[in-house]
């Protein structure tokens, strides 16, 4: 096991590293100089230079390179090129609403399509199948943009259940700030319960009809047992799978959800930072967002292992 980790180790670094190179290169190949949008009206070009140098634009890109990632090593994602405060306090600010909204959404998610997944199998050719199955259609149809708008009718403005928009810390009012963000989570959530549901219909389908279940009723064990302890615990290796990659995307992928429900998340960051050619919050957010996908990646490897006693990762005693 500790081979394994080492290896996993390893190969995180080094696609980090890589990803670290194509977003540097990357974000300064997209069109438009930044050095034009900070001069305004005064486009002189003095003016221009005098940005460039002060940013160091004007050094060579393996020169630029090497300063950021002697930057990142000391935990310094640089300043913001438009309003000039710094990245990490950026960061600070959005990235706690971003991952709030996202885990609270997996939450739901999961929960919800857990357990449609687990009755549509179970109950199979019966009412109860076809009810998930078509709640799963519904919200993989249903763009969540269209039902946000929708809970901010019906939800917000018609009956005042809960807020239109705006955010509240945790740490400040934490029933306030459930206030605020459920109803965003919920929407997030659904189409990722579909997705879930899906998934685990199908997985719990071949457990079910899998030789260790078969052994396990002509024992005599409960029903709920033989789903439970066996089906479904040999099933998550799919939903854990389907659950890590839905986190990691949600981190960079929250972005409508976020501007509908007026939430100051991540999404929001990104989207004025690629407007603005703003090089420092660009690579920033996109590295974070690497860096999620790895270490995500990672422990979703290390659960199959905890999951499933039959899988032998690399590295342990055969």
């Amino acid at each position: 096991m500790a081979r394994y980790l080492l290896t996993r180790a390893w190969q995180s670094a080094l696609t980090l590293l890589l990803s670290t190179i194509v977003v540097f290169v990357g974000v300064r190949a997209l069109p438009g100089d930044p050095a034009l949008a900070l001069a305004g009206e005064d486009r002189s070009p003095e003016a221009l230079e005098a940005i460039r140098r002060h940013y160091g634009l004007d050094q060579p890109l393996p020169v630029q390179f090497a300063q950021y990632v002697e930057r990142l090593v000391q935990g310094d994602f640089g300043v913001s090129i438009r309003t000039g405060t710094p990245v990490s306090s950026m960061l600070t600010t959005a990235l706690p609403v971003t991952v709030e909204l996202s885990v609270l959404a997996i939450l739901i998610a999961a929960a919800l399509g857990v357990g449609a997944g687990v009755l549509a199998a179970v109950r199979r050719g019966r009412p109860a199948e076809w009810l998930a199955n078509g709640l799963a259609l519904i919200g993989l149809s249903v763009p969540h943009f269209w039902l946000g708008l929708l809970a901010i009718l019906y939800l917000s403005v018609a009956t005042g259940l809960f807020p239109a928009s705006g955010f509240v810390p945790f740490l400040e009012d934490p029933v306030d700030n459930l206030h605020h963000i459920v109803l965003p989570a919920v929407i997030l959530g659904t189409g990722l319960a579909a997705i879930i549901m899906r998934q685990t219909r199908s997985a719990m389908l071949d457990s079910l009809s899998s030789d260790y279940v078969r052994t396990a009723k002509a024992k005599g064990l409960r029903p709920r047992a033989v789903i439970t302890r066996h089906a479904l615990r040999n099933s998550l290796i799919v939903v854990v799978t389907v659950v890590g990659l839905q986190l990691g995307g949600l981190i960079s992928g929250a972005v409508v959800t976020e501007q509908i429900f007026g939430l100051p998340g991540f999404g929001k960051m990104t989207i004025d930072a690629v407007f603005q050619r703003d090089y420092p919050v660009i690579q920033a957010v996109v590295l974070l967002t690497a860096t999620a996908y790895i270490v995500i990646n990672f422990f979703v490897d290390l659960l199959y292992s905890v999951i499933d006693p039959r899988i032998r990762v690399m590295g342990d005693p055969a």
